[in-house]
């Protein structure tokens, strides 16, 4: 072998490893770009879900004087500051322990704070498994999310199809009445994969519309966004109350829709109408409207009389 062919073979191999180490460096970089994003993607994702999940089962406490003074009133605040917080009551607790006296009533409240570790706030989640006096305090505290570039909320007022920026059950704007829905807008902090140091916001957007809260008036539903028409339940004639337990569909009384009040407690805990007839009813009830079978004695044959005789 020569020395040009030396040479020649060197080059090529040294274009070579050119060539695999830009893929390389391509595919790392392409790598972690990605990952950055679904972290954003999948912290947004169970962000979201969770508070969607509150809110929609978020409820009050009857609110009328016949109300026993043990029982605390619950509230739904939302306050419009930089970022926003909220503090509600909803049924969206899961009792963890055996025996625990606790129900699916809890208080949530939902917050940020300046993060250490790194740029942005910190989203902080709050559950109490009782209800007491102090609604936005106690109970299990965890973060939901780190490096919050910014988080909002609007709440949608029934009365004017309106989008408000804060909600109080306690003043006279909004008189212990749930808002329609909500609107959660949540800005993660990201790095730049082009640039180290730098970085970049991620927004995502949801609307929730709550089980319990009032209908909206039926109009056409223009201030909705995108789906949460059809996730509200709007529809020509359905404005008026709606109560958190349905007897028809659970059976159970207690309770009785009330509108603009939230939850009402009936009189005598009875249901607001006839119970559904269980599998057990139901298949009586089919054996009741059968015929009865009349059983008729069997007439020996005449071969049966003549053994007789025979015998």
């Amino acid at each position: 072998m020569t020395l040009v062919e030396v040479m020649v073979a060197a080059s090529i191999l040294l274009v070579m490893s050119m060539m695999i180490a830009e893929a390389l460096r391509t595919s790392v970089t392409f790598e972690q770009e990605l990952s950055t994003r679904d972290e954003a993607i999948r912290t947004a994702r169970v962000v979201m879900s969770k508070l969607k999940r509150d809110l929609q089962l978020a409820y009050l406490s009857p609110s009328d004087n016949n109300v026993s003074p043990e029982r605390y009133r619950t509230v739904f605040v939302g306050f419009d500051e930089e970022p926003d917080k909220l503090f509600f009551a909803s049924l969206n607790h899961q009792r963890m322990y055996l025996d625990t006296r606790e129900s699916d009533q809890t208080e949530i409240t939902v917050w940020c704070e300046s993060s250490e570790d790194g740029p942005g706030y910190t989203l902080f989640h709050r559950e109490a498994p009782r209800i007491d006096e102090e609604p936005d305090e106690q109970g299990t505290i965890w973060p939901l999310a780190y490096h919050v570039r910014s988080f909002s909320l609007r709440y949608l007022d029934q009365q004017d199809n309106e989008w408000k920026e804060e909600w109080d059950t306690r003043s006279s704007d909004t008189p212990y009445r749930l808002p329609r829905a909500v609107e959660i807008a949540l800005v993660l902090i990201t790095p730049d994969p082009q640039d180290e140091d730098d970085t970049i916001d991620v927004s995502f957007v949801t609307q929730v519309a709550l089980q319990w809260a009032p209908r909206l008036p039926a109009q056409s539903p223009s201030s909705l966004g995108p789906g949460l028409a059809a996730q509200a339940g709007v529809a020509a004639g359905s404005s008026g109350s709606t109560g958190i337990f349905d007897a028809v569909k659970s059976g159970k009384g207690g309770f009785a829709g009330s509108g603009s009040q939230g939850l009402a407690v009936t009189g005598t805990g009875a249901m607001s109408g006839p119970p559904p007839p269980n599998s057990r009813q139901r298949r009586s009830g089919r054996r009741a409207q059968r015929p009865p079978v009349r059983s008729t004695p069997r007439t020996p044959s005449a071969a049966a009389r003549g053994n007789r005789g025979v015998r």
